[in-house]
């Protein structure tokens, strides 16, 4: 249970429990700046969003968790990942994080320099979870990425200053890459679409309530396999397709979730990419599978993995959340 303060009626400040009813019904929402581009998109949508000082009259301590985007298309991002945060039952304040020297072509300084801390600004401050996006580098030697230095420090870092870490696509990769060695390997062809995975740990805290079977967006160009994962390191594989293999890894030695797909994407994501990957000649672009209705890239696809995605990031938050330390500070201790 989740300690708050309120008065005594004496002038002092104690400490109560928020009651367990009340924490699995009372929407308590997601902290972002008031003037980022996601609140408008988030509030639009019924997602409960608050400003400082909404937040502050709750006396609640927020769940703290960083969000280091790696992706091009920031804002795109932020907004799919706090939807999916904004959506669980307590108050998440969202810290949105950069790499320190690294500098985006696809997203405009003045929205880096408004929203975005450099890494080197907060590492020295202690956060309930972190999350490490994608990045469109998959093609690349991890040591040949121009802020792959940067990026081991930061999770050295999450060992010590974050209680749990979700790592997503190639973040994934990355990560498993740097905490055990795994290598990736080029595909031939870009995994792209919906496909279907097994749920082969439904007792695990982050796959409670998925179903037996769900489907899960794909989208990158190269894989890690599970013949190449060490044995004794604890590594535990929670779900995978037959056609794009492995989804999702449970790593308790380091507290992370390591997720290669995405099911934090919009409905219109993949259609997006789709459009976005061809040259001038048509080439280089692949038709995602079991995406479009009849294979027609005209037609308007179904999301079939809204749940899915609101169901994995409420079971992390929900973990990361009965785990954490009250105080911040015995975090990594």
């Amino acid at each position: 249970m989740w300690p708050i303060r309120q008065s005594n009626g004496h002038g002092h400040r104690e400490e109560r429990l928020l009651p367990q009813v009340l924490r699995k019904t009372y929407p308590v929402p997601i902290r972002i700046a008031d003037n980022l581009p996601a609140r408008r998109t988030l509030e639009a949508e019924g997602v409960i969003v608050m400003s400082e000082t909404e937040a502050a009259r709750q006396d609640i301590r927020p769940m703290r968790i960083a969000l280091l985007n790696l992706m091009p298309d920031k804002i795109t991002t932020e907004t799919q990942i706090a939807r999916l945060l904004g959506a669980t039952p307590l108050q998440v304040e969202l810290e949105l994080v950069r790499i320190s020297d690294h500098v985006s072509k696809n997203t405009s300084a003045g929205h880096i320099s408004s929203f975005y801390r450099p890494w080197e600004d907060v590492r020295a401050e202690k956060y309930d979870g972190l999350i490490v996006t994608g990045a469109p580098v998959e093609t690349i030697p991890y040591a040949e990425v121009s802020y792959w230095d940067e990026l081991a420090r930061i999770f050295d870092w999450s060992q010590t200053n974050v209680h749990r870490t979700l790592s997503v696509c190639w973040g994934a990769m990355a990560a498993l890459h740097h905490f055990h060695g795994i290598d990736k390997h080029p595909l031939p062809t870009k995994a792209s679409g919906v496909f279907r995975h097994i749920n082969h740990a439904p007792a695990s805290p982050f796959m409670r309530g998925l179903p037996d079977v769900f489907d899960v967006p794909v989208s990158r160009w190269s894989e890690v396999r599970r013949e190449d994962l060490p044995e004794g390191r604890g590594l535990s594989v929670l779900a995978d397709s037959a056609e794009t293999g492995l989804c999702l890894i449970d790593d308790p030695a380091h507290n992370t979730l390591h997720m290669f797909n995405h099911l934090e994407y919009d409905t219109l994501t993949l259609a997006g990419e789709y459009a976005r990957d061809a040259n001038e000649n048509g080439e280089g672009r692949y038709l995602p599978r079991h995406y479009f209705p009849g294979d027609d890239p005209q037609a308007m696809p179904a999301n079939t993995w809204r749940g899915h995605g609101h169901l994995l990031f409420g079971n992390w938050v929900n973990e990361t959340y009965q785990t954490t330390p009250y105080d911040l500070a015995d975090i990594g201790k």
